[in-house]
């Protein structure tokens, strides 16, 4: 399958963001993805790391060829540059960068940027234009500002692990890093909202995202529920909350198809399939409202006639009468799906020092300025001196002082 993964044009068009520079400060997740996807859409985005060591993520594994594939696949289409945040003159090179850039990202905790000495009227009267993308655990104000948070904590806090589960389980975070996902993409929506707000006022403004506020984002009608009912909303395993039945059941060949019926017509073409239409008739299930009191009953058929069919002659028969269904797949499953590669969903990475490295492709379809890789994921201060030349006008002579002072 590797013939249909997308590899990267030698002389790709321009980018949707062609000519935009993003100067990137944050680490592990959330900042990073954010500065990708803006990569991804043709920004020059400059990844800032410390001398010697590098980002955080470049510690952890797993490694090929010593170098993280946690960092590889968060920092595509961007180039590192080092500098010493701690000297003065390394905060020099920055004020200097910001001069020129369109946007900067950080994910610090709050009050951190400011003890730098970057505070907002500062950047402001660096540069006008600039867009100050601001990623944290619960935002720039209130009184958890200040609090440290990952992922897995703003999953906790939030309910979203509590509506996680079998409903006589324990508390589930999700299988990966939802809310560091979700934020940075709440981050790249603000940061073009604010580049587009530029255009009519020629100013730059602060984009404020938090990791709490984009996991209350993904509660559904919890909070209603809650508020105007006073209905606590818990887990349910892999029940749908809203109609039945759509579960995930077992099949013949040790298989499992989650299926979702929506509305009594397709539940009437459900029944008619495994040659039960009497249920149609059942009180128990004669609506949805009625199915969903009674889905222990109701699921307890469906699985006896789940277990009788191998996965993909449960899958046909779904099909045919238009009901919604999927064999559960494995990882091992995706490597090789025809679909996905047609779709460019897994890209071949060309790592300086790794080699190929296979990744997740570009989730944004654009006809006309499409998303193309145009840089792999940098090794440490890989562009450090081309960055200096290009942005600055450093002269060699310059850049060779910087390098011997160890401030890049």
């Amino acid at each position: 399958m590797a013939e249909l993964r997308a590899e990267p044009h030698a002389c790709p068009p321009p980018g949707a963001l062609d000519r935009i520079r993003v100067v990137d400060l944050s680490r592990y997740i959330a900042g990073p993805y954010c500065a990708m996807l803006l990569g991804d859409m043709g920004a020059d985005v400059i990844k800032v790391e410390p001398p010697g060591r590098g980002e955080n993520s470049r510690t952890l594994g797993p490694f090929v060829e010593g170098e993280s594939l946690y960092t590889m696949v968060f920092n595509r289409n961007k180039r590192s540059l080092t500098l010493d945040l701690r000297s003065d003159a390394g905060k020099e090179v920055l004020h200097d960068l910001l001069r020129e850039a369109d946007v900067l990202v950080e994910n610090f905790v709050p009050g951190t940027l400011e003890k730098m000495g970057f505070d907002w009227d500062t950047l402001k009267t660096l540069n006008r234009r600039l867009i100050l993308t601001r990623i944290s655990g619960f935002g720039q104000s209130g009184p958890l500002s200040r609090k440290p948070c990952f992922d897995v904590i703003a999953q906790t806090m939030s309910g979203l692990m509590d509506i996680t589960g079998e409903s006589d389980g324990r508390p589930t975070m999700a299988g990966t890093y939802v809310v560091d996902y979700s934020t940075g993409l709440y981050a790249t929506i603000g940061t073009l909202g604010a580049l587009q707000a530029r255009e009519r006022s020629g100013a730059g403004q602060i984009v404020d995202v938090a990791l709490m506020d984009s996991a209350m984002s993904m509660l559904m009608t919890a909070i209603p529920e809650q508020m105007l009912f006073g209905r606590t909303m818990t887990r349910r395993g892999n029940r749908d909350r809203y109609t039945a039945p759509a579960n995930t059941f077992p099949t013949a060949d040790g298989a499992w198809v989650h299926l979702a019926i929506a509305g009594d017509a397709m539940f009437t073409a459900f029944a008619k399939a495994m040659g039960q239409p009497e249920l149609t008739a059942d009180p128990r299930f004669t609506d949805n409202d009625a199915r969903l009191r009674n889905v222990d009953a109701l699921e307890a058929i469906v699985t006896q006639w789940t277990r009788a069919l191998p996965a993909q002659a449960l899958l046909d028969r779904l099909a045919a009468i238009g009901v919604p269904s999927a064999k559960v797949a494995r990882i091992s499953d995706l490597v090789d799906n025809e679909h996905l590669a047609h779709r460019g969903q897994i890209l071949d990475l060309p790592h300086p020092k790794a080699g190929k490295i296979p990744m997740q492709g570009f989730t944004i379809q654009l006809t006309e300025s499409p998303m193309q890789l145009r840089h792999p994921s940098p090794m440490l201060g890989q562009h450090t001196d081309a960055i200096l030349q290009e942005w600055l006008g450093m002269t060699t002579e310059r850049i060779g002082h910087l390098h011997a002072a160890g401030v890049v």
